[in-house]
């Protein structure tokens, strides 16, 4: 009898340490390793991707098209456009921006306003590459554990390749490429300004905007996000420029100001958020 109990225990011990020490250890190093490899492998399909297709599979002239391109081969502008649309400080910040999920939670405390998203870049890449899409609070945690480690191994150009790589831009139609060739009839290296600014608006309803024939909507606020990309400070990399050394000591110096700056607006964004849910 006494045989018995310690075998049980013995089991549930070791159930325990697999369930506890083993199977986050493995994730963790699974992901690791992942991420790891993607830094430098072309992202042909996703999650998203793979439900399209499932979601489509009757359609027969559904047709699922991503032509990889690196960085280099992708305007300038495109990375501009969606910088000044989606998000303006991805250069900055570390992956989240505390001041805007702050500012939500503010409002939705006060004036009982609907929680909204506030995802940065970094958040849509980690969401598209890595997670189902589906909405429910183990996929948030996942794309804030994702968005984690991108940030420290792929950097910011990286992560800016793979969003115009992977991001929905119509049916069937993922990344800057797809989107040139199907809707402007050219390469993702000859967007224009309005042409990436057209795709950039487009970006939070790909399924029902169509960036080659543009509502008044569309214009009016591609028009915005050209203004504004004009008031925006970008650093070399996104323009791609050749900077001598003195140039580029300045460009650092000042993007090491700008995140300097939103470090100390995120510390004190988390502290009102500590505050408010006390």
């Amino acid at each position: 009898m006494e045989e018995v109990q310690k075998d049980k225990r013995s089991l549930k011990a070791r159930i325990l340490l697999f369930v506890l020490v083993k199977l986050p250890i493995a994730f963790v190093l699974i992901t690791l390793l992942w991420v790891t490899a993607l830094k430098w492998v072309p992202v042909y399909f996703t999650p998203l991707t793979i439900q399209r297709s499932i979601q489509y599979r009757n359609d027969r002239e559904f047709d699922s098209v991503l032509r990889w391109r690196s960085y280099k081969n992708i305007s300038p502008e495109m990375a501009k456009a969606v910088i000044a649309s989606e998000d303006n400080r991805f250069d900055a910040h570390n992956g989240f921006e505390w001041p805007a999920i702050a500012k939500v939670l503010q409002e939705h405390r006060e004036k009982g306003k609907k929680l909204r998203g506030a995802s940065t870049i970094s958040q849509q890449t980690a969401k598209n590459v890595f997670c189902l899409p589906t909405r429910s609070f183990i996929r948030k945690g996942l794309e804030a554990y994702f968005t984690f480690l991108i940030e420290k191994i792929w950097g910011k150009e990286r992560i800016m390749e793979v969003y115009l790589n992977v991001a929905e831009m119509g049916k069937g139609i993922y990344g800057a490429e797809a989107a040139a060739r199907h809707y402007f009839n050219k390469h993702a290296s000859e967007l224009s300004t309005r042409e990436a600014c057209h795709i950039a608006v487009c970006l939070p309803s790909p399924l029902t905007r169509n960036p080659a024939k543009p509502t008044k909507y569309i214009s009016s606020r591609a028009t915005s996000i050209a203004s504004l990309e004009k008031k925006l400070w970008y650093p070399a990399w996104v323009e791609r420029k050749d900077l001598s050394d003195e140039q580029l000591a300045k460009d650092t110096e000042r993007r090491e100001k700008a995140r300097e700056d939103f470090r100390q607006k995120s510390k004190e964004a988390r502290r009102k958020i500590r505050t408010s849910s006390n």
